[in-house]
């Protein structure tokens, strides 16, 4: 119905007015509730960071994109900017850089309008994204490997797949600022993966993003690593504990508002 044919229904006295907000409210409500439900379906792990985050207008809009790093400093980031920013990650475990595109592409076909009625129709304000550690990482026919194992993407394979990232993001995204995050160390005796290797990817990395200069560079490799032991969950392992996760957020979200102030 159109809203004059509504005016004209109800009338345009108190009684009338008092409804259109109602009649509003529902329809918005409606749509959150159809966008929320398309989330749960995509959405593969019951870890509350990967919870329904609701768009509010007045409020930047912010994608995390990365792997389980960046699952565990998305609380931190999202209480750093809870006043400024709707802090919005992808619905899952990034992986490696071959996977990007194509699980970006899948939560833009099941969130937003046209694909979803009734879905989301902002735009990005800033993405903030990493790919590395599941590139770097030796697999086996049994999980993680170093010794028998094949790396999932060799150097000259995660710049090639660097390269389609920024350009993908470049074109999909020509208003949104874009930051990528470097990778956080490796350390001796990892399990799957080489103390060392973050350092060269980090290298690659850098050498592609000389080609965007657009692009920020996060250095969460130089940011972590004078506290690495102190931030670990335990040696050798790749993930860090409360105090790690926390300081890395907060880290995040001051990169992220520089670049929300600019």
């Amino acid at each position: 119905m159109k809203r004059s044919d509504f005016l004209k229904k109800v009338g345009v006295g108190g009684v009338g007015l008092a409804l259109l907000p109602q009649v509003y409210s529902c329809a918005t409500k409606k749509e959150n509730d159809r966008a929320k439900a398309a989330w749960e379906e995509l959405r593969s792990h019951a870890n509350p960071v990967f919870h329904y985050v609701y768009p509010k207008k007045g409020l930047s809009n912010v994608l995390l994109y990365g792997d389980s790093i960046s699952i565990g400093y998305t609380p931190s980031v999202r209480k750093e900017l809870e006043a400024k920013a709707a802090v919005f990650r992808i619905y899952q475990n990034g992986m490696s850089s071959n996977d990007f595109i194509a699980k970006m592409d899948k939560m833009e076909q099941t969130m937003f309008k046209p694909y979803l009625k009734g879905g989301w129709d902002f735009e990005w304000d800033v993405i903030h994204f990493n790919v590395g550690l599941h590139d770097l990482k030796y697999m086996g026919p049994d999980g993680l490997d170093k010794e028998d194992g094949k790396v999932v993407s060799e150097i000259s394979k995660y710049k090639e797949n660097l390269t389609a990232i920024c350009e993908y993001l470049q074109r999909k995204f020509p208003n949104t600022k874009l930051i990528f995050a470097t990778t956080t160390p490796v350390p001796e005796n990892a399990n799957g993966r080489f103390a060392g290797d973050a350092i060269k990817y980090n290298v690659a990395a850098r050498e592609v993003l000389k080609n965007y200069p657009a692009i920020s560079i996060n250095d969460l490799y130089d940011y972590t690593l004078p506290h690495h032991e102190e931030w670990m969950v335990e040696p050798g392992n790749v993930h860090y504990n409360q105090l790690g996760r926390t300081k890395q957020g907060k880290r995040v979200a001051q990169v992220i508002l520089e670049q929300l102030n600019q």
